[in-house]
């Protein structure tokens, strides 16, 4: 996917960088020059956790989660800086291109956000940026679209549990919406590749639990996408 990051240049703002936080006079984005050409630099790569949970699939990310492209992600997702949102939803197209081929149709289902992290960021951050990834896929050639059949509950804090309280907690916490499966069957969304997105992936619980749940539904997952891999993966450049 060619000019992947063109919605950077749309926008010339003042402030301090979202990428690396240096004051500059006049961002594109909020991004400096030098963070635009390193996000531009990134190459789609296969990413797996160590130890791989059960039900992980296979997932591209955009890259690993430091330099400009975690800053970026940051910015956008914890301090509010939504005009970030297109040219993530833009990289995050990229990562989906890597899984599902042009020539079928592709479903995107962001992993859902809690009630509460809804409200603290101003909505579903995925949600948002599944939007604008689907809007960049169709404009290079893809039949794409995006559906929410999950939705989140509360889950407890994952850093003090093992593996594998750690996958039943993320099981857990997603329940399938009926209702909306109806509806992507019924619009034959269902037919095509089936990629489930995410911002990071870390342990890979959250993504292993997502498929399991649609798979439960009768949904088979191609594959995953996601922004970032913390640098605890196995990752490999070019897909």
């Amino acid at each position: 996917m060619t000019g992947l990051l063109g919605e950077l240049a749309d926008l010339v703002l003042p402030g301090a960088c979202a990428g690396c936080g240096t004051d500059r006079e006049r961002l594109r984005h909020g991004v400096c020059p030098a963070c635009v050409a390193e996000l531009e630099g990134l190459e789609p790569l296969w990413s797996a956790p160590r130890p791989r949970p059960p039900g992980f699939p296979p997932c591209a990310a955009v890259g690993p989660y430091a330099g400009a492209l975690r800053g970026v992600l940051l910015a956008y997702k914890e301090k509010g800086r939504h005009r970030l949102a297109r040219p993530l939803g833009a990289l995050l197209a990229g990562a989906v291109a890597a899984v599902a081929p042009r020539e079928r149709p592709v479903l995107i289902i962001p992993v859902p956000s809690t009630r509460a992290a809804r409200r603290e960021r101003y909505g579903d951050h995925m949600s948002r940026l599944t939007g604008y990834a689907v809007a960049r896929l169709r404009a290079a050639g893809w039949t794409a679209a995006a559906g929410q059949p999950l939705r989140a509950l509360p889950k407890p804090d994952s850093t003090s549990l093992d593996a594998a309280a750690r996958s039943t907690a993320a099981v857990n916490s997603l329940r399938i919406i009926p209702a909306r499966i109806g509806v992507l069957r019924r619009g034959g969304a269902m037919r095509g590749t089936l990629v489930v997105a995410d911002d990071i992936v870390t342990t890979g619980a959250t993504l292993a639990a997502a498929v399991r749940r649609l798979e439960e539904a009768d949904m088979q997952v191609t594959g995953a996408a996601v922004l970032a891999a913390t640098q605890l993966r196995r990752s490999c450049p070019r897909i």
